[in-house]
């Protein structure tokens, strides 16, 4: 299995054959390296995500010596303390519980209720960059956008937003896979400082509410829905991480593929009506999130191969979506693609939240662009981050004649 190593800067730069030698091979692999099975087939994939003999944690049923794992170090547990009382983090009732709260300022009324909000912002971004003459894409219009809209609905005022992103891309380091001592001493510090803001801010919002979701999960807990404070914090930090980190990635990984497919994009210019099923098969194309984890909580079996109680699978978005049992061509990027089952959202009880609202952000930037950028080109190859479950570049130079 030496195609799939995820510290190779060959295998970040293109995954993809590693992972259709994975499919050949079989169903489900032993990794040693980070003692995780490996699935990469779009159907067991898509099944497991629903499993509930597996969980995103093992702490509501198991303590770490019955589960046979080894307790964090002391020192990460602001970390820990902070991932683990988020609803991603969590099983049910628990999860259940935090998530019908969130659920009620992601309805599909509240989320078209932004698009306006989106689509301005989107534009005034877009305007920028032609203004300049081109830049990065990744900075001045892939972030600013999701973190922004994020900012707004919780109710994190624009002059406290600057450190979002590095804190997010911090916190973020935890979920490579075998993350280093400096790695987890800076998403140690980020939860830190992340979670003392997040308590001044909620304390601001109990003296004075706002519109926002912070005030709103505040009312709900004053009337009953009960959410700790932890809870509270966990989920902000959650929302503002999730909500713009994928967006962030599929914008860049969705142009960067574009550049590279002239015949592509000439379609896309040609044909703006292109835009929703663009957006679709450019997240399948190269997924921002390539690998999702889960803990076996009851024992299961794949494909002959029985998996234990304690085990952990890795499952392997990037390698489902590009699963030619489900994908005509899956190397092919076909903007047109209109059966296009990807799993880039996740599925079961842990789906993507905030799906609808980042596909209204991927869709209205990449208008945005379409419309004022017409001559948009790249300026310089870019350089991909050194990351592997959270794939991105780390930035795009682009140049508008």
């Amino acid at each position: 299995m030496a195609a799939f190593d995820p510290w190779d800067p060959a295998f970040l730069a293109d995954p993809y054959p590693a992972y259709a030698e994975l499919r050949a091979r079989g169903r489900v692999h032993y990794y040693e390296p980070t003692n995780q099975w490996l699935v990469p087939h779009h159907a067991d994939v898509s099944a497991l995500l629903r499993d509930r003999r597996l969980g995103r944690t093992y702490r509501h049923r198991f303590s770490h010596e019955e589960f046979g794992r080894t307790p964090p170090p002391p020192e990460q547990e602001p970390f820990h303390t902070l991932n683990d009382h988020g609803m991603l983090d969590l099983e049910p009732p628990d999860h259940t519980r935090i998530r019908r709260l969130v659920s009620k300022a992601f309805t599909p009324r509240t989320v078209e209720r932004l698009k306006p909000y989106v689509e301005a912002l989107a534009g005034e971004l877009a305007d920028g960059l032609v203004r300049r003459g081109g830049g990065d894409l990744l900075a001045e219009v892939a972030e600013p956008l999701p973190v922004a809209v994020i900012a707004e609905m919780l109710g994190v005022p624009e002059s406290d937003r600057a450190p979002l992103r590095p804190w997010s891309a911090d916190i973020c380091g935890m979920y490579e896979l075998n993350p280093s001592q400096e790695t987890a001493a800076k998403a140690v510090r980020a939860s830190v400082e992340f979670s003392d803001y997040l308590r001044g801010l909620i304390a601001e919002r109990r003296r004075k509410p706002g519109d926002d979701l912070i005030s709103g999960l505040i009312a709900a807990h004053d009337e009953g829905d009960r959410l700790t404070e932890q809870e509270m914090i966990s989920t902000c930090v959650l929302l503002l991480n999730a909500g713009h980190e994928a967006t962030v990635n599929a914008t860049v990984n969705g142009w960067w593929a574009l550049l590279r497919h002239p015949d592509q994009l000439a379609a896309l210019r040609a044909d703006h009506s292109l835009v929703p099923t663009a957006v679709e098969e450019l997240m399948r194309y190269d997924t921002p999130l390539q690998l999702f984890e889960r803990w076996v909580l009851d024992e299961i079996e794949i494909d002959g191969t029985v998996i234990p109680r304690g085990a952990e699978l890795a499952l392997l978005f990037g390698s489902a979506n590009h699963d030619p049992a489900v994908f005509t061509e899956p190397g092919r990027l076909d903007l047109t693609r209109a059966d296009n089952p990807h799993i880039s959202f996740s599925a079961g009880i842990h789906y993507c939240i905030g799906a609808p609202l980042a596909r209204i952000e991927l869709a209205a930037s990449m208008r945005a662009l379409l419309e004022r950028a017409p001559t948009l080109t790249l300026a310089s190859e870019p350089k991909r981050k050194p990351n592997f479950v959270i794939r991105g570049l780390e930035g795009l130079e682009v140049k508008i004649a």
